[in-house]
């Protein structure tokens, strides 16, 4: 009981100029693993900032009540061992957190080794509000996600190729149809289509030799490492050397479809048809969210848990 005690703190009785300075001497007793519960009578979100600045990124941060009377946050000390984990790595665990990262346009698959403090320091995010959110979807989530991490490489290659290569293959030659036509008759009332013409053009080359390379090399290679472990055979070698190097160019082709369509996202604000628009523009702002939220999902499977396990593969 003496234990649970020491660690809840009311900061409502203490003097205000007291307030952090007390936290933080009770914040610095804590041992690795450890928490202290804070009770006040608002939020205190500019504490969370300020123990940022002062101890850097050596805690976590979770509201147990948020007001209107109380407020109580739970701070837990980090193992020094412990690594936070990266949006990649939360939207392998459970892709349905992905949802929370759309949500506030924060980029899962290219920016993957970003940690959620990070994302949110470079958009200018609430990060209590976003971290609060991922915790709250732990709770409400029901159903099962497909289990992607469990199928084999091979089966996966397979599934990328049928799934989504086939659907990018589908949806460009429409996706430049319509950007050519709306362009046609709206840009001089909306100079932006011009630019977003442009993207879409280099989307349709870029994605169309993408999937070649990957169709052609890399993932004919994985599936010849992945026989080759199961029939304890040794593969012959690439002429490309090791499978990190075709991967790393395809990272880099990902990160520039993925600027592309999030400045298509930019100059369109978030596909907000104009008072003038016509059915064809409205079905390319269709098209396009689409395209970018099947993309996401594509280059998810990819670069989030086909290729960091093709590496690990050929490493052992």
């Amino acid at each position: 009981m003496n234990a649970t005690i020491e660690n809840i703190l009311n900061v409502t009785l203490l003097e205000p100029r007291q307030k952090h300075p007390t936290i933080f001497v009770r914040f610095d007793e804590l041992n690795e693993g450890e928490s202290l519960i804070i009770h006040n009578d608002h939020d205190p979100k500019p504490l969370y900032y300020q123990l940022i600045g002062e101890r850097g990124n050596i805690f976590s941060w979770e509201y147990l009540e948020e007001g209107p009377e109380w407020w109580k946050v739970k701070i837990s000390k980090r193992n020094l061992g412990e690594k936070e984990e990266t949006l990649g790595e939360i939207a392998v665990k459970d892709l349905r957190k992905a949802e929370v990262f759309k949500k506030y346009g924060i980029d899962f698959c290219c920016g993957s080794k970003k940690t959620v403090k990070e994302a949110c320091a470079e958009k200018g995010l609430d990060v209590t509000k976003i971290e609060q959110e991922l915790k709250q979807a732990d709770k409400s989530l029901t159903s099962r996600p497909i289990p992607y991490t469990e199928w084999s490489l091979d089966f996966l290659c397979d599934y990328i190729v049928n799934t989504h290569h086939s659907y990018v293959k589908q949806s460009l030659p429409d996706l430049v149809t319509y950007a050519t036509k709306v362009e046609g008759v709206h840009s001089p009332q909306h100079p932006e289509l011009h630019k977003i013409k442009s993207l879409v053009d280099e989307i349709n080359a870029e994605l169309t030799a993408h999937m070649m390379k990957e169709e052609i090399v890399l993932f004919p290679y994985i599936k010849e490492l992945v026989s080759a472990k199961k029939n304890e055979q040794v593969l012959h070698a690439s002429h490309f050397g090791t499978v990190q190097n075709p991967i790393n160019m395809m990272e880099m082709e990902h990160e520039i479809v993925g600027k592309n369509l999030e400045e298509i996202r930019r100059l369109s604000n978030n596909y907000t048809l104009p008072s003038d628009s016509c059915a064809s523009y409205s079905l390319l702002y269709k098209m396009l969210d689409e395209f970018e939220n099947d993309l996401h999902l594509h280059i998810h499977l990819e670069n989030n848990i086909l290729f960091p396990k093709a590496v690990e593969l050929e490493q052992n």
